[in-house]
């Protein structure tokens, strides 16, 4: 059998967006900082000397503006990948967004379409604070019209991206800074993932456990650490957060008879609470217990690492909860916690796991 073929998933995106580029003459790729030397994290390197200024294109610090360019160009028939190197600049550009670009085939009976991709990198610690570390997903998935996914895994990043641009909707893709650099097995060649549907990361009977982008890998850690302990938890990466398919997740839910959600973003109006909502709705008599939420507490991103140290929620806090909700020997869930604070080897809070490779 081939060696696995491993890369991270700044490669990743980087290979899909070759790709694309290569395959369709109407992709381009656009935004701050997609020519520099440094390519977006490593993502769009070298694109711009193979494809040349038409095709990767460096624009200025004005990104309500250069929105309503890729919005224009994607109404004439383009497929433009639009960059934000911070979720937090993509704020200027709501309005284009929310009132353009998720309404244009709507408002039009269905004659214009916005084949439109906008990547936004989410992160944090680093002292980067409340202006340059938020996770706004709930913001996007709450307006109609705009599809919003958040891939975990390196395969993700690249399929999701290629099946965004295939995509006629404009679809926000948030990418985690911290998993950029971790590693995976990748598919070679043109390997689009649809935008549809949760992924089932781990199987288990004991609990439901849906979780997005980098909260994943805190979720599998803690999964991981639980089974030493005799409980297994089923854990899923929610990966598309619009269109929310539920299906998976309500049938988990009714063998387990739990849910706790983990948002990377904040708990309060988080998509757990929509979650926990559905399921609740939909699942009621099959529930042991009310579901769970863990997210960000209800206050800015602190920028001292002292306060940040209780601001993040990670594996420990999804054993604590687990340990509460189905009554674990105080014993094991301790076993868990130790298990997963061995995993991080030490690291501070506000620093990526041991598996991230990449700079800061």
């Amino acid at each position: 059998m081939p060696e696995p073929r491993i890369m991270n998933a700044a490669e990743a995106l980087r290979e899909a967006m070759d790709l694309a580029l290569a395959r369709w003459p109407e992709v381009y790729l656009m935004g701050e900082g997609v020519a520099d030397p440094k390519g977006i994290f490593g993502t769009t390197v070298g694109l711009a000397e193979k494809y040349g200024p038409d095709r990767v294109v460096e624009m200025p610090v004005a990104e309500n503006g250069l929105t309503g360019v890729a919005i224009g160009s994607a109404l004439m028939g383009q497929r433009p990948v639009l960059v934000h190197q911070r979720v937090d600049f993509a704020l200027l550009s709501l309005e284009q967004l929310f009132n353009t670009a998720a309404k244009s085939h709507y408002v039009t009976g269905g004659k214009h379409r916005v084949p439109l991709v906008v990547r936004m990198v989410i992160g944090r610690g680093w002292g980067q604070g409340p202006q340059h570390s938020q996770s706004l997903e709930a913001i996007f998935a709450h307006v109609p019209g705009l599809k919003v996914v958040m891939p975990a895994t390196p395969a993700e990043f690249k399929g999701l991206l290629l099946g965004a641009i295939e995509d006629d909707n404009p679809v926000l893709m948030l990418e985690h800074r911290w998993l950029h650099y971790v590693t995976g097995e990748v598919p070679e060649g043109f390997t689009s993932i649809p935008i549809a549907g949760p992924r089932l990361a781990r199987e288990g009977k004991d609990l439901t456990i849906v979780a997005s982008s980098y909260t994943v890998l805190e979720a599998l850690c803690a999964a991981d650490a639980l089974a030493e302990s005799g409980c297994e938890a089923e854990v899923f990466d929610l990966r598309v957060l619009r269109p929310l398919d539920f299906a998976a997740i309500l049938a988990s839910v009714r063998r387990t008879g739990h849910l706790i959600t983990v948002d990377t973003g904040f708990r309060m109006g988080g998509l757990g609470a929509e979650l926990a909502a559905e399921i609740t709705e939909q699942a009621f008599t099959e529930l042991k217990q009310a579901p769970r939420r863990i997210g960000l507490p209800d206050h800015p991103t602190p920028s001292s690492r002292a306060l940040a140290a209780g601001y993040y929620p990670g594996s420990v806090d999804i054993v604590d909860t687990v340990e509460d909700l189905l009554g674990l020997d105080s014993a094991a869930a301790e076993g868990a916690r130790q298990a997963c604070i061995a995993a991080r080897q030490g690291v501070a809070i506000d620093k990526p796991d041991p598996a991230f490779k990449g700079p800061f």
